[in-house]
């Protein structure tokens, strides 16, 4: 329980310091034949830090019952 407390407190703070990513995928744009063009095309996902600071607050309480199973 612990173990698992430690990771969402770490998944959290990194959720709240990294709020987005950016993501590309290829699309084809032309096919003609054996001539294809490619496009890359950027996709950003973003969430708030609230959302952070919620796993880690689930973390928090994780690692406070591991401890008080003691």
């Amino acid at each position: 329980m612990k173990t698992t407390g430690i990771i969402l407190l770490i998944v959290g703070l990194l959720l709240t310091i990294f709020t987005s990513f950016k993501f590309f995928t290829k699309e084809k744009v032309i096919d003609l034949g054996k001539v294809e063009l490619m496009a890359q095309k950027p996709h950003k996902v973003n969430w708030s830090p609230i959302i952070g600071i919620v796993v880690m607050g689930a973390g928090g309480i994780v690692l406070w019952l591991g401890y008080r199973k003691k």
